[in-house]
């Protein structure tokens, strides 16, 4: 298992007592079509952490990969005048983790989170585990519980 993959289960392990089930892809799960085929399962199903810039503070949107991120909307959940996507470096700094790979919960900084409502709707779904070649199945309610995310319309 790649060391950022391990690092990832022995945290989330650790602080929420959670056994991450890594799966690893040689050829990447970087966008939500990649993830959805080395799984075998529906785009829908894919819990993309998608990292924005809200007035300069860092916020984690936990969206289906069948949707985009209204920026607006996420704006206004938070109280900032705009929001866009957040620049890699600020991502790498403030979660500890590089894009493609930025897994919903065990950041390095505590930062807002929200999950698409529409994950709601799926048995199962599938988030990065630190690396953009490997993911996990998890539930959810369990992915909005260990993420400490508010689920909300997200999607544009």
């Amino acid at each position: 298992m790649h060391p950022r993959a391990e690092e990832f289960a022995r945290r989330a392990a650790d602080d929420h007592g959670f056994d991450v089930d890594v799966h690893e892809f040689p050829e990447g799960t970087k966008t939500a079509a990649d993830a959805a085929a080395a799984v075998d399962c529906s785009v829908a199903q894919i819990a993309s952490g998608i990292v924005l810039s809200a007035d300069g503070d860092l916020v984690v949107s936990i969206t289906s990969g069948a949707n985009r991120v209204d920026e607006s909307t996420l704006a206004d959940l938070v109280g900032a005048g705009s929001a866009a996507m957040a620049d890699a470096d600020d991502i790498k700094t403030t979660l500890g983790w590089a894009i493609g790979g930025v897994p919903p919960f065990c950041h390095e900084t505590d930062v807002p989170v929200f999950m698409d409502e529409t994950l709601t709707d799926h048995e199962e779904v599938w988030a990065a585990a630190g690396t953009p070649e490997a993911v996990f199945p998890i539930a959810p309610d369990r992915l909005r519980e260990l993420s400490g995310a508010t689920v909300a319309d997200v999607a544009e």
